[in-house]
Order: structure tokens, then C-alpha cells, then sequence
């Protein structure tokens, strides 16, 4: 399986596919949640996308049962990852 991401550019109107690789910070490792409740604005999870020649870590917005996926750097940007066969 293949790991692949899209770049949607709301503003825009736009979106791209771009390289993204997993990058696992130390808490994800030992797996351990990054906040007590598992929830909030600014999550950081294990993918890195890259943007403009460089890597740019990938967070989630997440209450309840719904995450969003952005990067800090460009709040009008949103990211879905997901692997695929191809």
C-alpha cells in the first residue's frame, strides 16, 4: 500500500497531490495520546507533507468523532492522506 496525501486550497479553489511520508513523533512511538482527552486544535499527527521544498508537519483539529487536517503554517489549507493500492 501506498501512502498518498491531496492539498485542497479553499481559498483557491484548488487542489494538488503532493509527497507525504510518515514521520512519527516521540509520543507516537511510545504511544502515548498528545493531550489527555485525545482531543484538540492543534494535534499533531505522524504525517509530513512536502510544501514549497520543505517538510511541514500535519495536525488535526479533532472534537467529538470529527478531525480536520491542516498545516499550522497555512490555515487555508486542508490535507487528506490515505493509502491506496496504486
Amino acid at each position: 500500500m501506498t501512502l498518498r496525501a491531496e492539498l485542497r486550497n479553499y481559498k483557491a479553489g484548488t487542489h494538488e497531490e503532493v509527497e507525504v511520508k510518515e514521520a512519527p513523533m516521540e509520543h507516537h512511538k511510545r504511544g502515548l495520546s498528545y493531550t489527555a482527552s485525545g482531543y484538540g486544535r492543534k494535534i499533531p499527527t505522524t504525517y509530513m507533507i512536502r510544501l514549497n521544498n520543505r517538510w511541514q508537519r500535519v495536525y488535526c483539529c479533532i472534537f467529538s468523532n470529527v478531525g480536520s487536517l491542516y498545516i499550522a503554517s497555512h490555515k487555508h489549507l486542508s490535507v487528506d492522506v490515505w493509502h491506496s493500492d496504486t
